[in-house]
């Protein structure tokens, strides 16, 4: 016996951890499950904190904690902890010093008053916590993603006498079953992350359901969006070089942002380029969606210049192209590098009206198929003329709105 867990009721928490574990459920039914389970089994656990790093865009990593007059376990998203309060937290923290001294375990028993060693534990001392215990699960060099190399946990109690050494076994014993299962769940977040952040919602939802097979597409009639940025190539010639990318980014947030508010799935980020697509099972609600996201992105942008210009920064604005077509919907590309895009003749279309936006003076052109497409009570479009588009066999009527947009 280890404690007041025996050695099979610590069998069935490992098998429950691996039994939950490969269902893929998420990270806070894993924490909350363990620690309901320990405490029936006679760990006397108070609370719980577990935390993990990721792989994302925004990020740097997930913590769960569960408290016992709480028992549902809550999630906070943490950011860069590279600087500013943040950093000086983490180096303050006990897991900090345990990465420095290469520790694994960290027990401090908390004394009802006197100096504290780690400033986070004011807080466990208001709490009435006696005992705190760190595990620190390292993974092996091949095992890590990014600043993913580790599992932390920590595991408090209020019983007066805190934590006997049987029970701090049965802890380190259990948690690397439990940081098992949270790596994989973790994963599988990295991995769908991953494919929505480089391929786009839907085509990224499409590759994880298993479409990887080149060659796979689907034909579907779709309201085609690209827009692009005026004067870029004088802007970012101009420009010093550091401005380039923080421009890009500025300006993919006000635009990629107000696509994806109203439903859209973008695409590709070709340059300055936006590529975009608004599925057109309902054609009069797809156009309509795009409409509004096109109002939002140029409300956004003005927004932006006016932030920009204050700070002397370069601004410019959005044109935009917008179509109604045909396309194959799929994997593209060679047997080691595939691309899940659009492609047919109608990418190509968008393109060329999008890129006559500055010969007409216009910040949005529109052809006459998703003209025609708009439900009537939103037809408010005034003809800029037929033109004749490089690369496209007939000329097209082109349009723009006629009121302010």
């Amino acid at each position: 016996m280890i404690g007041a867990m025996t050695e099979a009721e610590i069998a069935k928490l490992a098998g429950w951890l691996a039994k939950v574990g490969l269902e893929g459920r998420s990270e806070t039914v894993l924490v909350e499950g363990f620690c309901l389970r320990a405490v029936a089994a006679g760990v006397p656990l108070a609370r719980a904190i577990v935390f993990i790093d990721t792989l994302h865009p925004v990020h740097e990593g997930r913590a769960f904690r569960w408290e016992r007059e709480k028992p549902e376990a809550t999630l906070t998203e943490y950011g860069r902890s590279t600087e500013g309060e943040a950093a000086e937290r983490w180096r303050t923290s006990p897991w900090y010093r345990m990465l420095e001294d290469g520790n694994s375990l960290l027990r401090r028993r908390i004394a009802a008053d006197g100096d504290l060693e780690f400033p986070m534990f004011a807080d466990l001392r208001t709490a009435a916590i006696t005992d705190f215990v760190a595990i620190l699960n390292r993974f092996a060099a091949d095992g890590a993603i990014g600043e993913m190399d580790c599992f932390y946990s920590s595991w408090m109690t209020d019983r007066a006498e805190g934590f006997t050494e049987d029970e701090v076994a049965a802890l380190t014993r259990l948690t690397p079953f439990l940081g098992l299962a949270i790596k994989a769940a973790s994963l599988g977040r990295i991995a769908e992350t991953l494919v929505e952040t480089y391929l786009g919602r839907d085509a990224g939802r499409r590759v994880l359901q298993g479409r990887i097979a080149r060659g796979v597409a689907d034909r579907i009639k779709t309201v085609l969006w690209f827009s692009d940025l005026r004067n870029y190539t004088r802007i970012s010639d101009t420009s010093p070089p550091e401005q380039i990318i923080p421009l890009l980014n500025d300006y993919a947030d006000a635009i990629v942002s107000a696509v994806h508010e109203h439903s859209g799935d973008v695409l590709k980020l070709i340059g300055d380029g936006v590529l975009a697509i608004f599925p057109a099972e309902d054609r009069a609600r797809a156009c309509a969606a795009a409409l509004d996201a096109a109002k939002e992105a140029r409300e956004a942008v003005a927004a932006l210049n006016a932030r920009r210009a204050a700070e002397g920064l370069p601004t410019t604005e959005m044109y935009l192209g917008l179509h109604l077509g045909v396309v194959f919907y799929g994997n593209i590309g060679s047997k080691e590098r595939l691309d899940f895009t659009v492609v047919g003749p109608a990418v190509n279309e968008v393109s060329r009206i999008a890129t006559m936006c500055r010969s007409v003076d216009q910040p949005i052109l529109i052809s006459s198929a998703f003209a025609e497409s708009v439900a009537a009570e939103r037809r408010r479009f005034a003809s800029v003329g037929r033109y004749a588009l490089r690369g496209v066999g007939k000329p097209q009527d082109l349009f723009t709105l006629d009121t302010a947009f």
